[in-house]
């Protein structure tokens, strides 16, 4: 029942934006007539996936990040590796920690024997994280359809285009820029940290035991949760496939308090806490921490924008029968 009203409150809402289209030619209510069903079908796909594992919706919209942030909002990220090519999905950016594939792959099956060849993969990763965020937080926004599935996945395409966990608030704030994205998009974006886990070994090293190289705790994390981390993570023994949240607070529930963890120094990551070392991002933080409300509805929008990044449309690129290969 939940989910059919959330699908009547999407359908509701489309209903006042499904004449808006972008300049790249992406639009609301895209399959309003050729494949009704769509929206419908991952929203139930992925709301099964997350009642039976709260942590898939925060790979289901890091998915759609990584997608978009490497050769634009094509699906490119869902194709297999072959024997001649490493694709981007099997980069140390992705692999291991990223899943969900088999999520997409389930509501592409779904979708396919409804309206065959008529509902883009890249599409299907743009509603899935929408409707992840809707399971793990209650957000709604309407997504833009329209994306075609691009052909060609690089694992050597990931580097420099994905942030790396020990980015500063200068590198991604350069990296965002050229993607088309503010500064208030990236702090509005860094919201989806608020779910999630991340492996010891992309922050402990540095942040906990030896800060630039110099030994020693980072300084701008809070001594206490330092302790807690470490506990976790201890250096003496291997802690490589060790998670550990990273929002402290609410772990699975899409909100604000990663917000509120950055204001106490309790950001996991280094490109999380750089946030608050920088008064224009600082200020973000605050604001978003305090203002709920405002920050999910500027959530939505900015997930909207990067939706949008250099998509294929028109005759451009196809439209995967199977996501995982190219036609």
């Amino acid at each position: 029942m939940e989910m059919i009203l959330a699908f009547v409150a999407l359908i509701l809402l489309q209903s006042f934006t499904s004449s808006m289209v972008d300049g790249a030619g992406l639009k609301v209510g895209y399959y309003r007539h050729t494949c009704p069903e769509a929206e419908g079908i991952v929203s139930d796909v992925v709301g099964k996936a997350v009642r039976a594992n709260p942590g898939v919706a925060a790979n289901l919209i890091r998915m759609h990040f990584h997608d978009c942030f490497v050769r634009g909002c094509d699906g490119s990220i869902l194709i297999d590796s072959t024997a001649g090519n490493v694709a981007e999905k099997d980069s140390p950016a992705n692999n291991p920690s990223l899943l969900g594939f088999d999520i997409i792959d389930a509501a592409k099956s779904r979708v396919e024997a409804k309206c065959p060849g008529v509902v883009s993969c890249a599409d299907i990763v743009a509603f899935a994280a929408r409707d992840g965020a809707h399971q793990a937080g209650g957000l709604m926004w309407g997504v833009e359809g329209g994306r075609r599935d691009g052909r060609i996945s690089r694992a050597s395409d990931t580097r420099g285009n994905l942030p790396p966990p020990s980015f500063d608030v200068n590198q991604l704030t350069q990296l965002f820029a050229q993607k088309h994205l503010s500064q208030e998009d990236m702090v509005t974006l860094s919201g989806a940290h608020s779910i999630g886990v991340s492996h010891c070994s992309s922050f402990s090293a540095d942040r906990l035991y030896n800060f630039s190289g110099r030994g020693g705790q980072d300084p701008s994390m809070d001594a206490r949760y330092a302790l807690q981390l470490k506990a976790k993570c201890p250096a003496s023994s291997s802690s490589s496939d060790v998670v550990v949240p990273l929002d402290p607070l609410t772990p699975t529930k899409l909100d604000v308090k990663y917000y509120v963890d950055l204001e106490y120094k309790r950001g996991l990551l280094k490109s999380d806490q750089t946030l608050m070392s920088n008064d224009a991002t600082s200020r973000l933080v605050k604001i978003n921490a305090k203002y709920p409300t405002t920050w999910r509805r500027n959530f939505g929008r900015a997930m909207v924008k990067m939706g949008s990044i250099d998509v294929l449309t028109g005759s451009q690129g196809e439209i995967r029968r199977q996501c995982r290969v190219p036609n």
